[in-house]
């Protein structure tokens, strides 16, 4: 597959004598082939994702949040609960 779009490629140039908009299209082939990788899917992992990255670190630091303070509510919630049953006696 490799050798098919390096033949491909040199048609390109080729044809670029006839017409420089062969060459254009040779060059933004190139730069496929280069910035995408050979037989790669040209996606980036997770972590690599800028949007992702600060979704995880919007995440995280609610998780943190909800931890610092749910321990708090919880306390303060079991004394009013503590209040409530005391008073129905």
């Amino acid at each position: 597959m490799f050798v098919l779009l390096l033949i491909f490629v040199a048609a390109l140039i080729g044809f670029g004598f006839l017409n420089p908009m062969w060459w254009v299209a040779a060059a933004m082939l190139i730069f496929g082939l280069v910035h995408y990788g050979r037989g790669g899917s040209g996606r980036r992992g997770y972590g690599d994702d800028p949007d992702y990255r600060d979704y995880r670190d919007y995440r995280d630091q609610q998780d943190r949040w909800d931890r610092r303070y749910s321990r708090q509510r919880r306390s303060r919630w079991n004394r009013q609960d503590r209040r409530d049953h005391d008073h129905r006696r």
